[in-house]
């Protein structure tokens, strides 16, 4: 039984034996009732208050303005508090410190604030309880008290009561949270206290939460040395501030040395809050696997101990691992939230696995999470990445509220999916919202430019990243840029793009420029520069050396694309294996080249050939030998994504798009094959690959303009 249900026992047995309770009897149960956040207990004794004719005495409402406040019933609290007769109200600080309180704890903070000035212009003065909670309201709401903080610093100095601990604790954190480190720290350091400040917790914690906000997390660290040599105990609040530094530098080192204070001071595993930052440390550092040890290690796990976990893995491309450890935290009967609903549907998003998106977003539905915006976004994006652009407008249309990333997702998702001008539209529509473009942004609005072939537009887009909105393109953009140049022929001027001051590019751009190359039978001095830059970026990558045997084949230069392949093989360079996957009912089927470990391989590779002996005879179709890595034109009939679109003809309902998702970019002779296989069959088929979407329609042609 709550203690709060005891007390109200005790007050009926009081009432039974003929005694009245008074102000002090009604005022102890109310604050056992708020401790407990005890609704219905506080509302009987306030049931209790109106009989005994106390509902006018501001000490006895204080207390009840503090259960409904700490029950989220702020307009009850607000109705009492104006009930109170003036003269009553305006000599009883502790009614007014726990209203402002009340205020402040329900996400009011501008409120909060308000009636501080109202309690002043009252001429009630504020005490070591009340500074702490309006500086917590002022820390809340920065942008829109941030000069009101200011001066309520004046009145704690003028009041006497920067001394106190408790008030000089909340001054540390307003300014933390402001990210004025150093008048944080100066509060810190100076001053005259009731007892050293120096060698409070609080105030530390207060100003290494600030650091970590503020995105210092060198300066946090340091901090953290300071006050331990300052003799200051580490609390178990200390640690996830240090911590949280440390995951976002990615310095797992010194993670292991705080995990080591962590153990020898007896913050262990007992500690879920403590576990749970130092599983996100480590899986933020990129090391899953001491990540995974201190999960199991842990001896209570809540949803925010899986959600490190798991957001964890899918950041670092564990997504298999990520929607394994998801089936476990549902076998354990632990109920997701929001964070970990967006964080499984990025895993859901790269594998992809559609099927399974698509059962969360109906249970996002059910349980509300469709509500928050990283929910939104990751079902917009899922979608995208999974070919189905229709489902994704449909979730980016009903979301009542979007930001950057929103918006982003979508624009992208348009360019990756071959509806360049739609993602143009779509930006268009994204800056007479208000929202601001990003880094990210610019990339999908460069790719639809390029594949919409778009190259003024593309021109004038590059150029107001960083005169409109401040964004410096990075090697993607300019990858995105030698693209769209590219598809124009105008392989010079995209190389002279490369050549700007103060511009490295990097390994994406190159094959940019390489694989435009490739397409206009460029074999000469710019190609070679190209795939020179990419052997010395990147000496393992297999890519180069085909591009360029490729651009040495288009261009009638047999030997040399012989001898490219000479050194490729001399060099011990492999080609990386092609995989494609496909989604037959709740089952994921793994294809790779000339593989035949799947069960019903007999089959799929019977079914091979009678596709290509359909496009051969009502398609017209010719194999196209010089895509195959070894000149030999047998080794690319059985291509990995040949296989899997066969094996969704073969298990497919019929009339069902087949989306396959590949590893590497499809191959010349698969994608002109594919597209008469679209036709001939009358089936949409999708192939996701390494660049881009590819969405061969039942007329025989392709989203990307057979341009890739």
């Amino acid at each position: 039984m709550p203690c709060s249900a005891q007390v109200t026992g005790l007050l009926r047995q009081m009432m039974s034996r003929g005694l009245r309770p008074d102000q002090y009897a009604l005022g102890s149960a109310l604050r056992e009732c708020s401790a407990q956040r005890h609704l219905l207990s506080g509302q009987q004794v306030h049931g209790l208050v109106v009989k005994s004719r106390f509902d006018a005495n501001a000490f006895v409402v204080a207390g009840l303005v503090d259960v409904y406040s700490k029950c989220r019933m702020v307009a009850e609290a607000t109705r009492l508090f104006d009930a109170v007769p003036p003269p009553d109200r305006d000599g009883n600080r502790v009614l007014w410190t726990v209203m402002v309180a009340g205020r402040a704890q329900n996400g009011d903070p501008v409120g909060a604030v308000r009636l501080f000035c109202d309690m002043r212009s009252a001429g009630v003065s504020p005490n070591q309880f009340t500074f702490p909670t309006v500086l917590a309201a002022c820390a809340a709401a920065p942008g829109a008290v941030q000069g009101f903080g200011a001066q309520v610093h004046g009145c704690v100095v003028r009041g006497g009561f920067e001394g106190n601990a408790y008030v000089r604790s909340s001054l540390v954190d307003m300014y933390g949270k402001w990210g004025d480190l150093a008048a944080a720290r100066k509060i810190l350091e100076t001053g005259e206290c009731d007892y050293d400040i120096g060698n409070d917790a609080v105030a530390w914690n207060s100003l290494l939460a600030g650091c970590g906000r503020g995105g210092r997390g060198k300066e946090a660290v340091a901090l953290f040395v300071q006050m331990r040599r300052c003799g200051v105990d580490a609390d178990e609040f200390t640690y996830p501030s240090v911590l949280n530094s440390l995951a976002s530098m990615g310095s797992a080192a010194d993670g292991r040395a705080i995990h080591c204070s962590i153990v020898k001071s007896g913050y262990g595993e007992a500690y879920v809050h403590i576990g749970n930052t130092l599983v996100d440390m480590y899986a933020k550092c990129g090391d899953l696997q001491c990540a995974r040890k201190m999960f199991d290690q842990m001896l209570s796990r809540d949803v925010v101990t899986w959600t490190s976990l798991l957001t964890g893995c899918a950041r670092h491309g564990l997504h298999e691992v990520g929607l394994q450890l998801f089936g476990e935290m549902r076998a354990a009967g632990v109920e997701s939230d929001y964070v970990l609903a967006a964080g499984i549907l990025s895993c859901c998003a790269e594998l992809p696995a559609l099927a399974l998106g698509r059962q969360l977003h109906a249970a996002n539905l059910r349980r509300g999470f469709d509500s928050f915006v990283s929910v939104g976004n990751a079902q917009v994006t899922m979608y995208a990445k999974a070919g189905c652009v229709e489902d994704a407008r449909r979730v980016f249309d009903v979301m009542r509220e979007r930001d950057a990333i929103t918006w982003t997702a979508l624009i992208v998702g348009y360019a990756q999916n071959g509806r360049g001008r739609e993602s143009l539209r779509l930006y268009g529509h994204m800056v007479e919202s208000g929202a601001r473009p990003d880094y990210v942004t610019f990339i999908g609005v460069l790719f639809a430019c390029s594949h919409a072939g778009l190259e003024e537009e593309g021109k004038r887009h590059l150029e107001s990243m960083e005169t409109v909105y401040g964004v410096t393109p990075g090697p993607e953009h300019y990858a995105c840029m030698v693209d769209l140049l590219g598809r124009s022929g105008k392989l010079r001027e995209a190389a002279e793009l490369l050549d700007r001051p103060g511009f490295e590019p990097d390994a994406a751009v190159w094959k940019a420029l390489l694989g435009a190359c490739r397409v206009h039978g460029e074999a000469g001095g710019l190609a070679e520069r190209a795939a020179e830059a990419l052997y010395q970026a990147s000496p393992r990558d297999a890519v180069p050396y085909v591009l360029l045997a490729n651009a040495y084949s288009s261009a009638g230069r047999w030997d040399d694309a012989r001898s490219v392949r000479n050194l490729m093989r001399s060099r011990g360079v492999r080609k990386e294996a092609g995989w494609s996957w496909i989604e037959v009912g709740r089952e994921v089927h793994r294809f790779q080249a000339a593989g035949r470990g799947h069960p019903r391989a007999a089959e799929i590779y019977a079914k091979v050939e009678e596709m290509l002996e359909r496009i051969r005879a009502e398609g017209g179709y010719v194999v196209d030998a010089w895509w195959a890595l070894h000149g030999q034109a047998a080794e690319l009939a059985h291509h990995s994504e040949k296989l899997a679109v066969a094996m969704g003809l073969l298990s497919l309902p019929e009339g069902a798009a087949i989306r396959v998702f590949k590893n590497l970019r499809i191959c010349g002779d698969c994608h002109r094959a594919l597209k008469l296989v679209a036709k001939v069959y009358g089936r949409q088929v999708v192939i996701r690959d390494a660049n881009c979407f590819h969405h061969f329609g039942v007329e025989g042609n392709c989203s990307c303009g057979d341009f890739w």
